[in-house]
C-alpha cells in the first residue's frame, strides 16, 4: 500500500469518527437531554418528531460531509505527495553515467526541498569518487604499459638465446604467458575506463555483419581445434548495419573465445546470424559448465568468472563480457545470456539494422 493510500485511509477514518462524535453530541444535547428535562415537567409540549428530523439531518449532511471530506483529503494527499513521486522518479533514473545531473528542486525551502539538496550533494560526492577511480585506473594502466612492454621484450630476447637449458626456457615461457595475460588485463581495464569516461569514439561505417560473422567462425575454428571442440555456423543471413568494424570484430571474437574456453573437451559451439523483427540477431552457444541461475545477473561484471572451480586453469581475466556489453550498448543494441548449467549457455546479441 502506498503512502498516499494510507494517508487517505487514515484521514477518512479520523474524519468519519470526528463527524460521528459531533453527531452523537448534537443528538444528546438536543434530543436526549431535552426529553429528560420534559420528563421533569409534565404537561410541557414536546415535538415527538424532533429526534427523527435531527437524525435525518445528521445522516444527510453528515454523510455528505464525509464524502466531501474524503475526496478532499485524497486530493490534498495527492497534491502534497506529488513532489515525493517526482523526486522518486528522478532518483530511479540515477546511474553511474549521469551522476553529474542535478535533481530538480522546488526552491520553497520545505523538507522535500532539503531532501533533494541532500540527494544532489550525495550524487556529487559519488560522481567525484567515480571520477577519481577512473583517473586512477587510467593513470595506473598507462604507467603499467611501459614496464610490461620492457619485460615482454626482455623475456622474448632471452628465449631466443640458444644457451638456455630446457628448464630455463620453460620458466621464461611461463613468465612470458603471465606478462601477456597481465598486459591483456591492463588493456581491457584501460578500454573500459576510457569508455566509462566517454573518451572512446566509434568509427561508424556501413558494415556487412554476415561477413564479420563468417570471419569470426573461421577464427573460432582455429581457437577450438586444440581442445577438439566442434564449431558450427547454423545460419548466416545477409545483414547490413552501421557500426565500428574493429569493435564489432572485437565483440564477436570475445564471445567466440569465451565459448571455446568455457567449454568441455570434445564439446560444441554453435553460432548463427538472422534478421528478427527488424534487428540483427547473433547467437552463440556452447556446451560448457554454464552459469548458475543466481549468478547470471553478474556475468557482465568486471572480473566475474562463471566457473570458479576452473578459474585457475582457464586463461582469461573476466573482462571479455564487460567489453562485449559496452560494445553492444555503444551500437544501441542489447546482449543477454541464458544458461542451463551442465547443458548449454547461449549469448544473444541484437543490433539495429540499416545503413546511412
Amino acid at each position: 500500500m502506498t503512502i498516499r493510500t494510507r494517508l487517505a485511509a487514515w484521514y477518512a477514518v479520523i474524519f468519519s469518527l470526528s463527524l460521528l462524535l459531533i453527531g452523537v453530541f448534537v443528538y444528546w444535547e438536543l434530543i436526549v437531554d431535552q426529553r429528560a428535562k420534559v420528563a421533569k415537567h409534565e404537561g410541557t409540549w414536546v415535538d415527538e418528531d424532533a429526534g427523527e428530523d435531527l437524525t435525518q439531518i445528521i445522516l444527510l449532511y453528515g454523510g455528505s460531509a464525509v464524502v466531501i471530506g474524503i475526496l478532499g483529503g485524497w486530493w490534498l494527499t495527492n497534491r502534497a505527495l506529488a513532489p515525493v513521486v517526482k523526486l522518486t522518479d528522478a532518483v530511479e533514473k540515477i546511474r553511474e553515467d549521469n551522476l553529474h545531473q542535478q535533481l530538480p528542486r522546488t526552491g520553497n525551502g520545505d523538507e522535500l526541498d532539503r531532501l533533494t539538496e541532500v540527494f544532489n550533494a550525495m550524487t556529487a560526492r559519488l560522481d567525484d569518487s567515480f571520477n577519481r577511480i577512473r583517473e586512477f585506473t587510467l593513470h595506473a594502466s598507462h604507467e603499467l604499459k611501459t614496464p610490461l612492454t620492457v619485460m615482454h621484450g626482455e623475456v622474448e630476447t632471452a628465449l631466443r638465446e640458444g644457451s638456455l637449458s630446457a628448464t630455463e626456457q620453460e620458466r621464461l615461457t611461463s613468465q612470458l604467458d603471465e606478462i601477456q595475460r597481465l598486459t591483456k588485463i591492463v588493456d581491457g581495464l584501460s578500454l573500459l575506463t576510457r569508455a566509462d569516461a566517454g573518451q572512446v569514439k566509434l568509427n561508424l561505417e556501413d558494415q556487412r555483419l554476415d561477413e564479420l560473422v563468417r570471419d569470426n567462425f573461421a577464427d573460432a575454428q582455429i581457437l577450438a581445434e586444440p581442445a577438439g571442440i566442434k564449431v558450427e555456423l547454423q545460419a548466416c543471413e545477409p545483414v547490413a548495419i552501421r557500426g565500428d568494424r574493429h569493435r564489432l570484430r572485437q565483440l564477436l571474437l570475445n564471445l567466440a573465445d569465451n565459448a571455446v574456453k568455457y567449454n568441455q573437451p570434445q564439446g560444441r559451439v554453435t553460432m548463427g546470424l538472422r534478421q528478427v523483427d527488424g534487428a540483427a540477431e547473433f547467437k552463440i552457444a556452447n556446451t560448457g559448465p554454464g552459469v548458475p541461475a543466481e549468478k547470471l545477473s553478474q556475468v557482465f561484471d568486471r572480473f566475474f568468472r562463471g566457473d570458479p572451480a576452473h578459474a585457475g586453469t582457464i586463461d582469461g581475466c573476466g573482462l571479455g563480457l564487460s567489453i562485449a556489453q559496452w560494445i553492444v550498448s555503444a551500437h544501441r543494441g542489447t546482449i543477454d545470456v541464458v544458461s542451463r548449467p551442465g547443458q548449454e549457455t547461449t549469448v544473444t546479441v541484437r543490433l539495429p539494422t540499416g545503413t546511412k
